[in-house]
C-alpha cells in the first residue's frame, strides 16, 4: 500500500526542502518531490498511485527516522532484561522519534552474554528495526570502567571474542575496546574482518595507542569524554586521535550532564559530520526518578541524573548511563549548542546510518531509503512517528 505525505517541510542531511512530498511504497520510501505532485501537469503525477492515501502534514517538520548506536533501556525496562522488557523499553524510545536502535548490553559473565545475544536474536528475526547488539562490556579498562562491575571484565584474547562473536553471527553490531588491554589490537582486527564496528572506549589509551586502534580498523569512539582521558595540551588522548581521523565517528551523549555545551559545541565544530548523538539511556529514561538496575549494579536516579548507588571506587560518584531521549538530544542540539537544525538531525541520522555501513538505506528522506518519519512541532516535540512505514503508537498525554 502507498501513502504520500504532502505538504511538509523535510529536513535530512541533504537540507531543507519546504513545501515537499514524500511517497512511500511498504516500508520504503519510493520518491520525493516539491509542490503538488497529483497537480495537472506535474513530471511527477505518473509516480503517485491513485489509491495511495494521503497525509498532510500541515506545513510541519518531517526528519528522517533516528537512529540510537548506544543505549541501554527505557520505561523503567532495560535491554540486559528479556524480550517483554526490550520490546518495552523500545516503544519509550520510538515514541520519542528514534526508529532504529542498537541495543547495548553491560559487563556480565560471559554466559550471560550470550544468553542476551540469543534474545536478541530472536527479537530481529520478527523486528527489523532492531539492528543488533552492541556489546559495551567485557572489554573494559578496570580503571575507567564506569557502571561496569569490575568482576565480569574480561580480556579479549581470540577465543573470548569468538565466542561472543559465534552466538548468532550478524548480531553483533559493535563492540567497544580499551585499546590497551592484552590483544586489544589484534581483537580490533579480528572484529572489522567479521564485518562488526570496533569502537575506542572505556580506556586510559593515549593518543599513539588510540591511533593504533584506529589503523586496526576501529571507526567509533564510545561517548567521547566520557570513561576516557580527557584533552591535555601534551597528551591529547583518545579524543584527537578520534578527530584527527576523518574515519572515525564520535558518539556524543548531549544531555547537558555527561559533557558541558561548550565542550559539545567544539566536538562538532572540531569533527564536522562525524558526531552521532547517542542516549546512553539506561531503564530511567522515560521514567520517574527512583532506584533502578543497571545490568547488576544498583543505580540511583536523582532529578534525571543516574548514579550508582555504591560508588564502585574511592567514594566517587559514578555515572551509570542517562536518561535521555533523542528527541530531548536534538533540542539541546539546536537550542542549547545553536546548532543548525540540518546538522542536528545529521548527528542523528545520516551520521550514525554512517558509522553502520547503512548510509545507503537508513538516514535520508530520500527514494530507496527506508521509510522512518517523524513529524515535529513548532517547538520541536514529536508529534507522529512511522516506523517502515507503519505508525508507531504515540505515547499517552500525561
Amino acid at each position: 500500500m502507498s501513502t504520500l505525505f504532502r505538504n511538509l517541510t523535510a529536513i535530512d542531511a541533504s537540507g531543507e526542502r519546504r513545501g515537499a512530498w514524500i511517497l512511500v511504497d511498504g516500508d520504503t520510501i519510493a520518491a520525493t518531490g516539491v509542490g503538488d505532485p497529483r497537480a495537472p501537469g506535474s513530471a511527477a503525477a505518473d509516480l503517485v498511485p491513485h489509491d495511495a492515501d494521503t497525509v498532510d502534514v500541515g506545513s510541519h517538520v518531517v526528519t528522517p527516522g533516528f537512529i540510537d548506536l548506544h543505549g541501554h533501556g527505557a520505561g523503567g525496562h532495560a535491554f540486559d532484561d528479556g524480550a517483554a522488557d526490550i520490546e518495552a523499553a523500545l516503544r519509550v524510545h520510538r515514541q520519542h522519534g528514534t526508529t532504529r536502535s542498537v541495543l547495548s548490553l553491560v559487563a556480565n559473565p560471559l554466559p550471560a552474554l550470550r544468553g542476551s545475544l540469543e534474545t536478541i536474536a530472536t527479537l530481529m528475526r520478527s523486528d527489523p528495526l532492531v539492528l543488533g547488539a552492541h556489546l559495551e562490556g567485557p572489554f573494559l579498562s578496570p580503571d575507567n570502567r564506569g557502571a561496569h562491575r569490575p568482576d565480569y571484565l574480561a580480556v579479549p584474547d581470540p577465543a573470548t571474542v569468538a565466542s561472543l562473536l559465534d552466538v548468532h553471527p550478524g548480531v553483533v553490531r559493535q563492540i567497544t575496546v580499551a585499546p590497551e588491554l592484552p590483544h586489544a589490537l589484534d581483537a580490533i582486527e579480528t572484529v572489522v574482518d567479521r564485518g562488526v564496528v570496533a569502537a575506542v572506549g572505556h580506556t586510559q589509551a593515549d593518543y599513539e595507542t588510540a591511533r593504533a586502534a584506529f589503523d586496526r580498523g576501529a571507526t567509533l569512539l564510545t561517548h567521547a569524554f566520557n570513561a576516557m582521558p580527557g584533552i591535555h595540551h601534551r597528551a591529547p588522548g583518545p579524543i584527537v586521535a578520534a578527530i584527527d581521523d576523518a574515519r572515525v565517528t564520535l558518539e556524543l551523549i548531549l544531555d547537558t550532564v555527561h559533557v558541558h555545551p561548550s565542550v559539545a559545541r567544539v566536538l562538532f565544530e572540531q569533527a564536522p559530520d562525524r558526531v552521532a548523538l547517542i542516549t546512553d539511556a539506561m531503564a530511567a529514561a522515560g521514567a520517574s526518578d527512583g532506584p533502578y538496575r543497571l545490568g547488576s549494579l544498583d543505580v540511583t536516579v536523582r532529578e534525571g541524573t543516574a548514579l550508582l548507588t555504591e560508588p564502585l571506587s574511592h567514594g566517587v560518584e559514578t555515572i551509570a548511563g542517562s536518561t535521555l531521549l533523542l528527541d530531548q538530544a536534538l533540542r539541546h542540539a539546536i537550542e542549547t549548542l545553536g546548532l543548525p537544525p540540518v546538522d542536528a538531525v545529521t548527528a542523528l541520522t545520516r551520521t550514525p546510518a554512517r558509522a553502520l555501513g547503512l548510509d545507503g538505506h537508513l538516514g535520508l528522506l530520500a527514494p530507496g531509503h527506508a521509510a522512518d518519519l517523524v513529524v515535529w512541532d513548532d517547538e520541536w516535540n514529536v508529534q507522529k512517528v512511522w516506523a517502515a512505514g507503519r505508525r508507531v503508537e504515540s505515547a499517552p498525554r500525561s
